[in-house]
């Protein structure tokens, strides 16, 4: 019987760096042989991810942001230090939320016309005029070209929260993003998504708000404001809705969303409690509470209750 063979701690370190991944030269960079890496296939402690590509079982990402970077990264990894992050995956990177849980991993090589698509990474040529920045040592597309390759591409909703996210963010300025939007004109899928660029709206402080408020401008339910400052009875603000619907009598009908990621531990438990209690003891404010499960149920909601 073959002595079990130690991965060294760097090739971890590497590992834990790239969402769980780790190339065959890296490997063999750390002291590990070709046959050593079968071996740890073998038993099941790697798993081939990718040509020369391995995911380190013992570094398996688990998070939905740790998968995108996975989906990321594999591609950049398969292809080598040509290829560069594009479309959803160069986001990814870029550190933008409101993508959907699973990506296919794409790379754009200068050559690219004449490689293949391999392992489930999707290939691109190269657009005129694309411009690189490196990130984590990776080269990756700029955030404006990564707009406008990904948004005609994402579903709508998936669109708008990016588009959100980049605003609440600030990580580009309002003329860099209509240049994102020139960028995308002409591209497959554009022509329904024109729209977002004038949707968006920094304000929205998690996907979850920018599906919801899609789905309620898209059912013609649209919010009159968006965080709703509520005032107490001395006119200062005890609270902010998500959204907000103007009511007969001076009253608002507000709609709270709750993501599961950011709702779930014991301190935003209280704080989203104490939050209801302050908009709700306002007396000027009737509320609604959705979950991402409620997503195509919402809007409906709203006009139901907007009708009593």
């Amino acid at each position: 019987m073959h002595a079990r063979t130690a991965v060294p701690a760097e090739l971890l370190r590497i590992a834990s760096r790239q969402a769980g991944l780790v190339t065959t030269a890296q490997a063999g960079a750390a002291g590990l042989s070709r046959g050593a890496v079968r071996g740890l296939v073998n038993r099941g402690e790697w798993r081939r991810a990718a040509m020369n590509v391995y995911e380190v079982r013992s570094s398996a990402v688990t998070s939905l942001d740790d998968r995108r970077r996975r989906a990321a990264l594999l591609g950049l990894l398969a292809f080598g230090a040509d290829a560069v992050a594009v479309g959803a995956c160069a986001l990814v990177l870029h550190g933008v939320e409101g993508l959907p849980h699973r990506l296919t991993p794409q790379v754009a090589l200068d050559e690219a016309s004449r490689r293949r698509h391999r392992d489930g990474v999707r290939l691109r040529q190269f657009d005129d005029g694309m411009r690189t920045t490196t990130i984590d040592g990776f080269r990756v597309v700029t955030l404006d070209r990564a707009l406008a390759q990904a948004v005609p591409e994402l579903p709508r909703s998936h669109g708008l929260a990016v588009l959100d996210a980049v605003q609440r963010r600030r990580l580009l300025t309002p003329d860099e993003l209509a240049r994102a939007h020139d960028l995308a004109r002409g591209r497959r899928g554009i022509a329904t998504r024109h729209d977002l660029w004038e949707l968006s709206d920094g304000r929205a402080e998690s996907p979850l708000e920018s599906f919801a408020r899609l789905e309620c401008i898209e059912e013609e339910v649209p919010p009159d404001a968006l965080q709703l400052p509520v005032c107490d009875e001395t006119g200062a603000v005890v609270a902010r809705g998500d959204m907000g619907w103007r009511r007969r009598g001076g009253r608002w009908l507000v709609a709270e969303l709750d993501g599961r990621e950011h709702h779930d531990t014991p301190v935003a438990v209280f704080a989203d409690s104490r939050r209801q209690n302050l908009l709700t003891g306002s007396g000027t404010v009737d509320l609604l509470r959705f979950t991402a499960r409620d997503l195509g149920r919402v809007a409906a909601t709203v006009r139901r209750h907007l009708a009593v």
